[in-house]
């Protein structure tokens, strides 16, 4: 975000991240981030950064797999200056396969910006969604 929105509140700033990722710009996106900011993944398939240039880079790869990304905020919860973002993610990854995921964001907010997010999503759910041979190797486990 700007300068002009550092008085923002935690929650807007929040939607408007997640309403960043739909314009696929890694600088629309990356503009929501402090320079230090601590990009954070808690699922085996995502991958961590430290540093809004080094996430910058990192976005290219993810905005581009991602066509016509999206995330709906299904819910907000507002401590101070901490946020959590419930969300499902649809996209079409690589433009081909159609994918939903659900998960929620943990995000610090200092001074309009986002400082530290940690996300928290399920990678069997996109295997499933993305690979026939995942899908069929996840089946026994109940995931469908």
């Amino acid at each position: 975000m700007n300068e002009s929105n550092e008085a923002a509140t935690p929650s807007a700033v929040a939607r408007s991240y997640l309403e960043s990722f739909a314009t696929g710009s890694t600088e629309a996106i990356a503009d929501h981030v402090s320079a230090d900011f601590v990009n954070e993944h808690t699922s085996a398939l995502g991958a961590g950064c430290v540093g809004r240039d080094a996430y910058r880079q990192a976005l290219v790869g993810f905005v581009g797999d991602m066509v016509d990304l999206r995330y709906e905020v299904e819910h907000l919860i507002v401590e101070g200056s901490e946020v959590a973002a419930f969300y499902t993610l649809t996209a079409r990854w690589q433009g081909e396969h159609p994918i939903s995921v659900r998960g929620v964001q943990r995000l610090v907010v200092v001074d309009g910006l986002i400082t530290h997010r940690t996300d928290y999503w399920d990678s069997a759910v996109f295997l499933t969604q993305t690979s026939e041979e995942a899908r069929s190797a996840l089946t026994p486990f109940g995931i469908q």
